[in-house]
């Protein structure tokens, strides 16, 4: 089951009015309690994940909802237009749920912004698993219809935290001399992605080879810590087998794109 914040809650309950007034739901739908309407968009989503989107059934996404399946078709102008709405939904949704995270992010020391990021990404997707899984097959199946309406703009959200962690470092003067700072973000978003989805998504860990019996999530996460923080500071953490700590440079101020 997923559970939202309060602030999610107020997010989903702005988009739901919104969707409404766009004619893609119905008043019915929106006269629900919260928590059916996030059933609903769990058991659409989750649906087209195991079945693929063109495969969506109707009566399975009513079982997985609580509702009954004449229910379920007066909740949406047509059937056709279902997924559509849960996906615009979910992706809006968890895009404006990962952007409070950036202030925080931001505040801290990169190496700690960096472990906290991908710590605290995974309980995050975790909570969030129903809405997120059919991301992930739109992700690495190439579902043409959602890539630019449900896969980039979370991508986009993600990468955003990740700029303003390395932007905010380098304003603090952490970040080494002469570094191409917008390639950076490009580059720790990408190689970020594999840890968490390997750990949500088991079966992606038989191509990616990241997880084992003697290497754990927590141990192959800190080297990506590590790797990541030792690249863009230059700086090893202290008691590290890098050697000793480096000083600091001001350098690798040019502005994150």
């Amino acid at each position: 089951m997923v559970h939202l914040s309060e602030p999610e809650q107020a997010a989903f309950r702005e988009q739901v009015l919104r969707l409404e007034r766009e004619g893609r739901v119905t008043r019915t739908y929106r006269r629900l309690d919260q928590e059916r309407q996030l059933a609903v968009v769990v058991a659409l989503l989750e649906d087209a994940a195991e079945h693929g989107p063109t495969a969506i059934g109707v009566k399975r996404v009513a079982a997985r909802a609580g509702v009954a399946v004449g229910s379920l078709y007066q909740y949406f102008p047509g059937r056709d237009g279902m997924l559509a709405f849960a996906a615009e939904l979910a992706s809006r949704l968890l895009a404006g749920s990962l952007a409070g995270y950036r202030d925080a992010l931001a505040s801290l020391p990169l190496r700690e912004g960096l472990r906290a990021y991908l710590a605290g990404g995974i309980e995050w997707s975790r909570e969030r698993v129903g809405l997120l899984r059919f991301l992930a097959r739109a992700a690495y199946q190439g579902d043409p219809a959602f890539g630019e309406s449900l896969v980039r703009p979370l991508a986009q959200a993600m990468r955003d935290l990740v700029r303003a962690m390395v932007e905010a470092a380098g304003e603090r003067g952490e970040l080494r001399e002469g570094l191409d700072a917008d390639a950076a973000v490009r580059a720790v978003h990408a190689l970020s992605i594999p840890l968490g989805d390997a750990q949500l998504l088991p079966h992606l860990n038989d191509y990616f080879l990241l997880f084992d019996d003697d290497h754990p999530p927590a141990r192959v996460g800190e080297a990506l810590i590590d790797l990541l923080a030792y690249a863009l500071t230059g700086a090893a953490e202290k008691g590290a087998r890098h050697g000793k700590r480096s000083p600091r440079r001001r350098g690798a101020r040019q502005a994150v794109r």
